[in-house]
């Protein structure tokens, strides 16, 4: 399931589980080829920033490339990576949290 962060606060967007979490950019080429692997994975609890919209936040987790992936696991970052992520790269992290 993917979510848009809007006006939202992410720490009342996030639960208990893992949730990976996806700033990008629209004008960002590898971010749109991201989004085409992340719509397929219909399994997992994806939040999308904007970093355009949401530069405080993206800020806050340090992100200085887009795109960048922030794992949560029970509301605590757990890991991040920087840059387009194949399907199996996604889910081989998961799989390690």
């Amino acid at each position: 399931m993917i979510k848009y962060l809007e006006n939202e606060n992410l720490e009342d967007v996030l639960e208990n589980g893992i949730y990976l979490v996806d700033f990008y950019a629209d004008w960002c080429g590898p971010c749109k080829m991201l989004a085409t692997v992340l719509e397929g994975m219909n399994d997992l609890n994806i939040i999308k920033i904007n970093t355009d919209m949401h530069s405080e936040l993206a800020q806050q987790f340090g992100v200085m490339s887009i795109p960048t992936l922030v794992f949560f696991k029970d509301k605590v970052e757990v890991k991040k990576v920087i840059g387009f992520k194949t399907e199996e790269e996604i889910r081989n992290i998961i799989k390690e949290l």
